[in-house]
């Protein structure tokens, strides 16, 4: 079934003109209103807002913090409660991540989020220490194994490999003995998140890894890497990346010939609208898998989302990253109601949080977004599935039905987290 977006807005918009929207959210901090007073229901969101990858960030504080605000304002928070949100740009830098948790925490939100697993990787380590739960939008096996405090709001890096290597097994390779496979990976988190699931996974699918090759975030050419790639003579190239560094890879391999040809797959950090504005016609073919549904579809929360979207920031709408952002506020709504149901709002801190709310999840719909969110005991992943996607006709059309990602006990091996 193909999913068309109705309206295909312009994604070059300048920062300035994106920034300009946020004061009118608050400066950092968005709550009950001016004038009104602390909650005690604060929560702290770290936004990749400027930096390398503004390109993801801006677009989920946009959906993140639209979405508090029609929480705040038309459903009245909660119990009656505003929900006071401390929100900083990290810059996708790693020590301004490091002082933004301690940020956050000293000024006594009850759990934190991120965008990124980068982000969230630089975070956690003060977090765990510190039982302070959070999670992250975006996330890669080594944020949430071994499970600490510490969660995943759906599949993981690692999730959208194995995801895509059974697709392409099933559907698209029909050759004989084992497809040979090259991985391209972002030099960090995003990266090594896929590198993780095809050593733990490839043998057992039957999947030979020929290469395996880094890149940076500010990569402007991988002309000499995808070379060595096309050397191994590969079936398909996996890349897991974000969006200005994947559409790079893309062009690079049509420039030499290996593209069309191979077979393109790329994990959800990348596979937005984005990556087309960017790529162009080059992107046209390339499969990836994203956890969330597409502008459009049927489902219960799509009208009141794209009401907001288009009335705030319709530079985002067409880009699944508004969709994470916007399903991450109502977890973060709903692991709060569950803590005050449990222990009411003035005995709420952040392990009353962790352990009645966060732990209390159980089949919640975030309307149809993305799968239910549950907690399973052993499993951070809030939600589990995902759906495979290629483009066609220059928009993301899903290839596949919703397909639940298995646990992988990475801790289990020996090689993890070296």
């Amino acid at each position: 079934m193909s999913y068309k977006r109705p309206l295909k807005v312009a994604l070059a918009v300048s920062l300035v003109l994106a920034m300009a929207v946020i004061p009118l959210l608050g400066s950092g901090c968005v709550g009950g209103g001016p004038g009104a007073a602390p909650s005690g229901v604060k929560v702290g969101f770290s936004i990749c807002y400027t930096g390398v990858a503004a390109e993801k960030g801006r677009p989920m504080g946009d959906g993140k913090l639209d979405c508090m605000k029609y929480i705040n304002e038309e459903l009245g928070g909660i119990d009656g409660h505003q929900i006071e949100v401390i929100w900083r740009d990290n810059e996708y830098d790693t020590a301004k991540a490091v002082t933004v948790i301690n940020e956050l925490m000293g000024k006594g939100c009850l759990l934190f989020t991120t965008n990124s697993s980068k982000m969230m990787g630089a975070s956690m380590e003060i977090a765990n220490r510190a039982s302070f739960p959070g999670f992250t939008v975006f996330s890669s096996p080594v944020c949430t194994h071994p499970p600490q405090h510490i969660y995943g709001q759906m599949p993981d890096y690692g999730d959208d490999w194995a995801a895509f290597a059974a697709y392409y097994l099933e559907n698209i390779w029909q050759g004989e003995g084992k497809p040979k496979m090259a991985l391209h990976l972002l030099d960090n988190t995003t990266g090594s998140g896929a590198r993780d699931a095809s050593r733990a996974l490839a043998d057992e699918l039957g999947i030979e890894i020929v290469a395996d090759e880094e890149h940076s975030a500010t990569t402007i050419s991988e002309m000499e890497s995808l070379t060595r790639i096309k050397a191994q003579n590969p079936d398909v190239l996996y890349i897991s990346s974000t969006p200005q560094p994947t559409s790079i890879i893309v062009q690079n391999a049509v420039d030499l010939g290996l593209y069309p040809g191979v077979t393109i797959g790329c994990g959800h950090a990348s596979f937005t609208s984005v990556l087309v504005e960017l790529a162009g016609a080059d992107a046209e073919g390339v499969f990836g898998v994203y956890p969330t549904v597409n502008w459009g579809d049927d489902v219960p929360a799509m009208a009141k989302m794209t009401e907001y979207c288009q009335q705030y920031h319709p530079e985002d709408y067409g880009n699944m990253d508004y969709i994470t952002s916007w399903a991450e506020s109502l977890i973060v709504t709903e692991i709060l109601r569950l803590a005050v149901e449990n222990v009411g709002v003035d005995n709420l801190t952040p392990e009353a949080v962790e352990e009645y709310g966060f732990k209390k999840l159980d089949n919640f719909s975030v309307g149809g977004l993305h799968g239910p969110v549950s907690y399973t005991s052993g499993d951070n992943r809030l939600s589990k599935s995902s759906r495979v996607f290629q483009v066609q006709d220059g928009e993301l059309v899903p290839v596949s039905g919703w397909v639940e990602a298995p646990l992988i006990k990475y801790e289990d091996f020996d090689w993890f987290g070296q």
